[in-house]
């Protein structure tokens, strides 16, 4: 058996400079994905990202950052330590990005855990095109497990 890649990919409308800012600054990113960034995503930098509404964070060391054209890093890496890389392609005036989590075991675990990451990252991606085009924060990580919310938690 292979190993299994989650992969995501997404046309967002506005330019890319706009939409890789988007993911390395973590006062945008918050907006759609995560509640806390630790920082900027710069080369070196070891960051923890954090959900509030799950009570859950993860360690975050990024690898490689190349401006407007690609991002890469090593996330939970106390637990299941896995590498993310986001590309972004310019078409016109837009955006194309996608984004490839790999490293996971190539077992039945591995598989669901690939299918989850997958799922999760079409949500951040559709959550970005959301935030960037229409300046609407659209709650959908939050939304995604409403049973396993903090109590009291709210947006």
């Amino acid at each position: 058996m292979t190993a299994p890649v989650a992969a995501a990919g997404m046309l967002i409308r506005r330019p890319v400079a706009e939409v890789f800012e988007a993911f390395i600054d973590p006062a945008i990113t918050r907006r759609f994905w995560f509640t806390d960034g630790g920082g900027r995503l710069e080369p070196g930098a070891t960051l923890t990202w954090t959900w509030a509404m799950y009570g859950v964070s993860t360690e975050v060391v990024v690898k490689a950052v190349e401006p407007n054209r690609r991002i890469l890093i090593d996330w939970d890496n106390t637990s299941s330590p896995t590498e993310v890389e986001w590309l972004f392609e310019p078409r016109g005036d837009h955006a194309w990005v996608t984004v490839q989590n790999r490293g996971f075991t190539d077992d039945a675990d591995g598989v669901a855990e690939a299918l989850d990451s997958t799922g999760g990252f079409a949500l951040v991606m559709a959550g970005a095109k959301i935030w960037l085009e229409h300046g609407i924060e659209p709650g959908f990580i939050a939304d995604r497990f409403p049973e396993h919310r903090v109590p009291g938690w709210s947006a």
